[in-house]
Formats: structure tokens, sequence, C-alpha cells
């Protein structure tokens, strides 16, 4: 199962490789919402798996996402599910629930397997209660650490963009991330990725260090890794 297809498919079967996982073996993609990063490669991919394998890739997202995608080249299948659902594929149970972020419906995600919970938590400009609540008893996470606030502010964006993202329906900057994993949430957190790194106004050692200090202040010992765009993160068990 892949979560959002935001690159190309060429550059998608690139990292499937590095990983050493077959793209034929995809049974499903699951859409947080319609923003370019997150679905630029959606497309392509649908349309080559199917042409390759001769077998439908069944593409869950909720009714409004869908409405805006542009299917003009393709004819997926198409599962909808509205935020707030359960639904399964294969043998892994999904929770969907709402995020606050400026696209027209953006969700998040829980995924339970062999008494394992896997959340999935990007793009949002904050975290309400009711998110806190759907990522109780994780044990996995990966997390928004989009931005550091003062490298924003000094950064190449236009102002109106820098307004964007530090909005209640932007982007976690590395202290939010920070502060909302220390918050006394209640879950078994055992690994942590730190995941949607922006190039222009972050950088992977000043969010690590973020975390690690408010990790270490509040005496949670937790496996950290921070996501990047150029690779894979290695493999490890969850």
């Amino acid at each position: 199962m892949l979560f959002d297809a935001g690159i190309s498919r060429r550059a998608l079967y690139e990292r499937f490789a590095e990983a050493q996982i077959d793209p034929a073996t995809l049974d499903a993609i699951v859409i947080s919402h319609e923003h370019s990063d997150h679905i630029s490669g959606l497309v392509s991919l649908v349309r080559h798996h199917q042409s390759q394998t001769r077998k439908p890739l069944p593409v869950y997202l909720n009714q409004r996402t869908h409405q805006a995608l542009d299917w003009r080249t393709c004819q997926p299948t198409v599962e909808l599910v509205a935020p707030g659902d359960r639904f399964s594929i294969g043998d892994l149970d999904i929770r969907s629930f709402t995020v606050p972020h400026d696209a027209a419906d953006p969700m998040g995600f829980v995924v339970e397997a062999e008494g394992h919970r896997m959340g999935l938590l990007t793009d949002l400009g904050y975290v309400p209660e009711s998110v806190k609540h759907h990522l109780k008893g994780c044990h996995f996470l990966l997390l928004e650490s989009n931005h550091d606030l003062e490298m924003l502010k000094v950064g190449p964006y236009p102002w109106s963009v820098k307004q964007r993202v530090m909005g209640r329906n932007g982007h976690l900057s590395n202290d939010m991330a920070a502060a909302f994993v220390t918050s006394g949430v209640e879950w078994d957190l055992h690994t942590l990725v730190l995941g949607h790194l922006s190039d222009h106004t972050n950088h992977p050692a000043v969010a690590r260090l973020t975390m690690e200090n408010a990790l270490n202040q509040a005496n949670l010992h937790v496996h950290l890794e921070v996501a990047q765009q150029t690779g894979p993160i290695h493999q490890f068990a969850w």
C-alpha cells in the first residue's frame, strides 16, 4: 500500500528499487489530499501499473479530493472514504480523520495490523484535540516537521506564502512538532519519523536537533528518523 504519490512515477520506481520493493506488488494507493506534492505522480503510476499488471490499482480518497483531481487520461478504480471512516486493505485496518489544512478535504490516517498502530500525519497547521484522540496508542508515527520558523521568516518565499505556511491551515514547524510529541498524548511511541521537510526553510539536522532536545527534556526514549526528499530512509521493523 502506498500513501500519496507526490513525485513522478519514474522517481517513485527508483525509490522502490532502493527500498527493494517490487511496484507490481502494490495493492492500493491512499491519498490524503489533492495538492501537487501529494498527487503529481498518481495518474501516471495508476496508468502504468494497470497496463503492466492488467489489474486495477484502487485509489482510496474522499469525495471532495476525488472531484479536485484530473482523471482525463486515466480511469482508476476509486474507493471513496470519508474522514472518520474505517476501512481495510488486505490485513491492514485503516482509520481516516480530518486535519486542518488548506485543501478540499485533507485527511490523516492510522493503520493497524497485528497489534501495532502507525500514525501518518502531515500537512496541518496545528494539532487539534480530535487528531490527538485518533493517534492514541500509536507505536509508530510519521509526523510533519515542515519548517524552522526563523528560516521561514528570512527565506525566499513571498510574504503571502509565509503567512499561509504559518497559518492554522498551513504546516507544522519543527517547534510545533516537538511540542505535540511531548504534550502528553497517550501513546506507546517507539519510532518517530519526521517528514515533509521543506528544502528551502528547514534542514534535517535542525529538525532532528529540535526534536531531540524536546524528547530529552521530556525524558522520552524514542527511535528518531528524519525522512528526506532525496531517497528512502533505511528499512526498520515497527
